[in-house]
């Protein structure tokens, strides 16, 4: 996707440990104009495929998913980091955050994961892949079908695509960072 390219060409910022910092249009200051087309193409990669529901992992996630919900016109649902008093039903799994570097017990209720759901998980990056096998286990525990994996910017250098591919999801993924060494950001044409 060549505008979301330019946009991390031009305001990504990159730091040692090969970390990717987009926090002024994607992750923290949103641009919902380039939001909205990020949507329409996870809509058009992912047409025709068989999807009933919209899925990610709070945080950064749940913008680009309520805008491909919103597009598909799909209900939305979000893996809670922390459980909330009140859920019922609740299916959880183990997930290690790259970026905070600690784990986090996530969770969603079987109420809206179930065993007749194919799911397209959305996120905003795809690096070891940890936040994307913590949603393959759950819904291997709901016995929901993944459909398809959206993520706006892949990290190639750090496997979790190539993880998630030979695990035979569908990945794709809008801008493919094949480098961050010495702080320059290669991404891939």
């Amino acid at each position: 996707m060549e505008l979301l390219k330019r946009r991390i060409e031009q305001d990504g910022k990159c730091y040692e440990g090969g970390i990717l910092k987009v926090d002024s249009f994607i992750n923290h200051q949103m641009d919902p104009r380039l939001m909205y087309k990020i949507a329409e193409e996870f809509v058009k990669r992912f047409d025709g495929v068989q999807i009933n529901k919209v899925v990610t992992i709070e945080a950064s996630g749940i913008a680009p998913a309520i805008l491909v919900g919103y597009v598909m016109n799909l209900p939305v649902v979000f893996v809670k980091k922390k459980q909330p008093k009140t859920m019922e039903n609740m299916l959880s799994t183990t997930v290690h955050s790259f970026t905070k570097d600690r784990d986090y017990t996530v969770c969603i209720s079987n109420n809206f994961l179930q065993a007749d759901d194919h799911i397209l998980f959305i996120d905003d990056f795809l690096a070891y892949g940890n936040a994307a096998l913590g949603m393959i286990d759950l819904a291997e525990q709901a016995g929901a079908t993944i459909a398809g994996m959206g993520f706006i910017i892949e990290k190639a250098f750090q496997d979790g695509g190539k993880k998630l591919r030979e695990k035979g999801v569908r990945v794709e993924s809008l801008a493919i960072i094949d480098d961050l060494s010495d702080c320059k950001i290669v991404i891939r044409q």
